[in-house]
């Protein structure tokens, strides 16, 4: 909604939304990491749901890089901000940190249809993926002896060794499935397919980004692939030289699927229709 981000925009999106809980006669709210729809299920009443991946940080103990220890206090400030007081957390997560807050769930990643159904291949080809224009990077992967597919980068065509792509949902997903490895910034969905899929994965979290950070400190610490806050030849060689080592760890990585989370929606569900509490099942 055009303006939605000033004080204005705000208010007018909460009334929208409450004025639909009204029409719909909604009765229960469920939020990705979206603060005004938990808003109006506080004001009207209605049991709140939040499903995302940024609560990993602030209900369980997980660990993190200390020299990021501001940066971390300050996304959990926002994220309590953002989904406060939900009646149940299901929080994704592709590795498992001890829960230390009550009606908190964890459950692998939510993936795509096409991203289950799909058959991975190891093909010839890195798959590159940058949020904006990484001349740098560029130039460093032109002087790798590997073939790399780029996308993000505001261009296209064959140079060198780097074939770039416009983006392309479809042609993305295809090279995704078809890629050797990945390089790319840290956010969850990305990294998530990867693994889901047996890829490698290269991450550069983007800067300030504590998100993409703790991403990528687990990911090399489960050893499914490495992080670096720069990259240069050197380092993107050593991540292709190491890829035997990522691709038998990612063997034992658990592909579950959606079920166990969509269960888990249907059960907390049930439970405020019936008064109960949600069953306390293993869902890993």
């Amino acid at each position: 909604m055009k303006g939605q981000d000033t004080p204005h925009g705000r208010r007018r999106s909460f009334l929208t939304c409450k004025a639909l809980a009204n029409d719909c006669r909604i009765e229960a709210i469920i939020s990705d990491f979206e603060p005004l729809s938990c808003h109006v299920g506080h004001k009207k009443r209605l049991p709140v749901i939040s499903i995302d991946n940024q609560h990993c940080l602030t209900n369980t103990n997980v660990e993190y890089p200390r020299q990021y220890a501001r940066d971390a206090t300050a996304a959990k400030l926002v994220t309590r901000m953002m989904v406060p007081r939900a009646n149940a957390y299901l929080v994704t997560t592709f590795f498992t940190p001890e829960v230390t807050r009550k009606n908190t769930w964890l459950f692998p990643p939510l993936l795509r249809e096409q991203i289950l159904k799909a058959t991975p291949r190891d093909g010839e080809r890195v798959l590159v993926y940058v949020t904006s224009p990484a001349p740098d990077l560029a130039q460093v992967l032109s002087s790798v002896r590997c073939q790399f597919t780029a996308y993000g980068f505001g261009r296209e065509g064959q140079d060198g060794n780097i074939i770039f792509k416009r983006p392309s949902t479809e042609e993305f997903l295809v090279d995704l499935i078809n890629a050797k490895a990945i390089v790319a910034n840290a956010g969850f969905s990305l990294l998530t397919e990867a693994l889901h899929l047996g890829k490698p994965y290269l991450a550069v979290p983007v800067k300030r980004q504590f998100e993409q950070i703790l991403n990528a400190f687990w990911l090399d610490k489960m050893g499914y692939g490495a992080c670096w806050q720069e990259l240069n030849k050197e380092r993107v060689e050593a991540f292709l030289y190491n890829l035997c080592h990522y691709r038998e760890r990612l063997a034992g990585y658990p592909r579950r699927g959606n079920a166990a989370l969509l269960n888990k929606i249907d059960d907390v569900i049930e439970s405020f229709e019936s008064g109960r509490k949600p069953l306390e099942r293993e869902v890993r």
